[in-house]
């Protein structure tokens, strides 16, 4: 069955706002899908590739976490671990839902009339989306704590306390992602019919979770810039001391640089979705519930910036791969491991250096 002889996904559930459908018509662009960025193949590619790398990135953590003695690394580590395993996750749930549908082409509110389907994607869609944005931020505040404080306790974190920030993080994200479940806001079904997403319409649930999902998300990015510029600006400045000029801590510089990157790269990917979410509910507001249908043009650009979401997903793992000394090393063989923190500061006594 062609995109053409496609149901429309909408069924006579089109302008319910009560259900999970009609707010995108779905008639609009059928005959140009195949060409466009709705392309089957777009989500299919980037599926497979994203499922690759996160798969081989988790394998090398694996394998680089039984060979540390180091908790400051160890423990970043597991945030980089429980980061690849929530990028893996999302892709692997989202893909089993809208790659199918693409294939298939079944009319999605005869599949799934009472909109559980398209709640459990909308979910994951947040879930998922929300994660990596909270995590990279605690990996930032995790890293300024320990590189501006690096001998107080309070900053030493395990290998289960890290785990159970995750777990904490995972659980946030969670709670946020039924709040439309639970009555606030609504998961509708979005344009090329394929995926779920929060509704981006003037209803004042919608626009509180909408607010909420993308002002959360600027804030974890902000936090993360804050925290990694401060953490940066620390290292320069030991590095530039006279009395330490050859006294580097490779760890904590490969740690910055895989945080960074992945920093860059969630704001290059995120930002632009975030703000245009915030755009188009404020900008919608004047209109008093009275739009019951996203503009096609809207629609669009929506699953444009989904895109790019999506490449977040892909390329943090390749920062973590990439961005190894171990790689960095056969790429310039003059790189040498030097002294950790400790060697960053004044003659300890032998006493405070067991103690630490």
């Amino acid at each position: 069955m062609g995109w053409g002889d496609m149901e429309s996904p909408n069924g006579s559930a089109t302008g319910r706002l009560d259900t999970c459908f009609g707010v995108f018509n779905a008639s609009d662009g059928r005959h140009n899908a195949q060409n466009s960025i709705a392309s089957p193949w777009f989500s299919t590619a980037f599926g497979l590739i994203g499922l690759c790398s996160n798969l081989f990135a988790l394998c090398v953590l694996l394998s680089s976490s039984r060979k540390l003695s180091s908790r400051a690394r160890s423990s970043f580590l597991v945030f980089l671990c429980g980061l690849v395993v929530t990028d893996f996750m999302g892709l692997l749930v989202t893909a089993s839902v809208i790659i199918p549908y693409h294939f298939i082409k079944f009319a999605w509110a005869k599949v799934d009339p009472g909109c559980h389907l398209c709640n459990f994607l909308g979910f994951s869609m947040v879930f998922f989306g929300q994660c990596p944005l909270l995590l990279g931020a605690t990996m930032a505040g995790e890293r300024f704590f320990g590189i501006n404080h690096p001998f107080s306790r309070s900053t030493s974190i395990s290998k289960r306390r890290a785990w159970s920030i995750v777990g904490m993080v995972w659980g946030f994200s969670c709670l946020l992602g039924l709040l439309p479940v639970l009555g606030l806001g609504r998961y509708t079904l979005q344009y090329p019919g394929s995926w779920c997403f929060l509704t981006l319409l003037p209803d004042t649930g919608d626009v509180i979770f909408c607010l909420l999902f993308a002002l959360l998300g600027i804030f974890s990015v902000l936090l993360s810039f804050i925290f990694n510029t401060v953490s940066v600006v620390t290292l320069c400045r030991v590095y530039h001391d006279r009395e330490s000029v050859q006294r580097r801590r490779d760890s904590e510089v490969e740690m910055m640089v895989q945080l960074v990157g992945i920093m860059i790269i969630a704001t290059i990917c995120w930002m632009p979705l975030l703000i245009f979410i915030i755009q188009t509910v404020l900008q919608q507001l004047p209109a008093s519930g009275q739009i019951q249908m996203l503009p096609t043009e809207t629609q669009k650009m929506l699953l444009i910036y989904i895109r790019m979401v999506t490449w977040n997903q892909i390329l943090d793992p390749w920062v973590y791969i990439l961005f190894r000394r171990t790689v960095l090393q056969r790429v310039y063989p003059s790189l040498r491991p030097r002294p950790s923190i400790l060697s960053l500061y004044p003659v300890l006594t032998p006493s405070l250096r067991r103690k630490l």
